[in-house]
């Protein structure tokens, strides 16, 4: 992996290492082995890793990337819950933020500002996509094995970097914003406690594309895209959509290092377990589909590189059924409960994007399910919130770089997305082409 095919796991400091958990363990691989909640760095040398693309995939992954090639030449249809996409839900273009009276153009700015701190003639040419093509629904959460669009933050200079991230916290809210950056450094922390795939496992190893030309009256967006972090963003007048968005860690909790103490996942966790613990009896025989996250107990198809994420990568069309307790079976605090859950997710945008994103989520209440996956009283788990408007998942996992072979707490990925034909903001994207000029 990296410039080369090694995979050690040594800190290279030739001594043992003591962990905050005050773990001691001898390396197997030429120095001193570290442990992170007791367990310890995979054995790397079965993939390749370059500047975030994976040079060589691993056997195992090789089915997914295959089924991932099928499903991006499919023509967008979006995530339904019975094939057929529901029509008036997002209202049409110039309707909600743009009568709110809200500006994105301080986006728009800051995306500007970016493209003209580069200063390589190349990082120029690379850094925009058309808004129409097809890259910007070609990602993954993990490592691609193909380059994508845009631009390597770890490549560009310092001042250059900034910009771009200007852009993301011009667009999110300060929490949404202090997320994206919790994750990045999570990246970096796992780089050095495998201390391997360092030119991609690092804070500023995630590709930057900006699609279209940043405009206040024409449609863009942006992306950045890496290992546990997938942001898209569309921009429509002073319309915005945030979906799909990836947001994950390995680290869910960073041990030591200049980021010692830094915790990620918190409220989703907390209140998500929170509410399953207030169901009753009868109201969890409806929510829990399957009572064990261990993946003996799972289907083969919740056992695999997605666990039990139903609209990842590739998944723009997906059939999800709505399963789960609906949300006219709760309590009134048990609502209140979940839309404080789901506006944990919602509330990485800005306001008032955010309210008018809730509102919908709040419209649609009644037909709106929390569905639960394991033991409604401890971690692991995993639960799902799918409305019309909104579909959330969040699971546990096993480990991918670390070799605890059941799902853990620390292993963290969260989905959002918009159903019925709206991730990518497609929805307003498909009536501002119908109402004006398009070339």
């Amino acid at each position: 992996m990296g410039h080369g095919t090694g995979h050690g796991a040594s800190d290279g400091t030739g001594g043992a290492h003591v962990h905050a958990h005050g773990t001691v363990a001898a390396g197997g691989h030429g120095g001193p082995e570290r442990l992170y909640h007791g367990h310890r760095a995979r054995d790397m040398s079965a993939g390749r890793l370059h500047h975030g693309v994976a040079m060589q995939v691993p056997e195992m992954a090789r089915p997914m990337m295959a089924r991932l090639r099928e499903a991006f030449a499919q023509p967008f249809t979006g995530i339904t819950s019975d094939g057929r996409v529901r029509d008036g839900l997002y209202g049409p273009d110039g309707a909600g933020i743009a009568n709110a009276g809200v500006s994105a153009a301080a986006i728009a700015d800051a995306a500007r500002a970016y493209l003209a701190s580069l200063r390589r003639v190349d990082h120029r040419r690379h850094a925009v996509h058309p808004l129409d093509g097809p890259d910007r629904r070609r990602w993954l959460n993990a490592f691609p094995d193909w380059l994508p669009s845009g631009l390597f933050l770890a490549d560009l200079e310092h001042d250059e970097r900034e910009a771009a991230l200007r852009v993301v916290e011009a667009t999110l809210s300060a929490r949404g914003f202090g997320d994206v950056r919790r994750i990045m450094r999570a990246n970096q922390a796992m780089g050095e406690f495998i201390n391997h795939s360092r030119d991609t496992l690092n804070e500023y190893g995630f590709f930057f594309t900006i699609f279209g030309n940043p405009s206040a009256t024409s449609p863009w967006g942006w992306r950045i895209m890496g290992n546990h972090l997938v942001v898209h963003c569309t921009i429509v007048g002073d319309q915005l959509c945030l979906t799909p968005a990836f947001y994950g860690t390995e680290m869910a909790t960073i041990d030591e290092g200049p980021h010692a103490g830094q915790r990620v996942f918190v409220e989703e966790q907390a209140l998500g377990l929170e509410l399953a613990t207030s169901l009753t009896a009868a109201q969890r025989t409806r929510a829990v589909l399957l009572p064990s996250m261990k993946l003996a107990d799972l289907p083969p198809q919740l056992r695999g590189p997605d666990g039990r994420h139903l609209g990842g990568a590739g998944q723009d069309n997906r059939m999800i059924a709505s399963e789960g307790l609906p949300a006219d079976a709760l309590s009134d605090g048990q609502r209140e409960l979940l839309l404080r859950l789901a506006d944990v997710y919602v509330g990485r945008m800005s306001e008032p994007h955010r309210s008018l994103e809730l509102g919908r989520v709040r419209a649609h209440l009644d037909e709106t399910r929390f569905a639960w996956i394991g033991d409604p009283e401890r971690a692991p788990f995993y639960y799902r919130i799918h409305g019309p408007t909104i579909l959330i998942e969040f699971d546990h996992h096993s480990g991918v770089f670390l070799d605890n072979p059941e799902p853990e707490p620390f292993h963290i990925h969260t989905l959002v997305r918009t159903p019925n034909g709206h991730d990518y903001g497609m929805d307003w994207l498909r009536e501002h082409y119908a109402r004006f000029p398009h070339d």
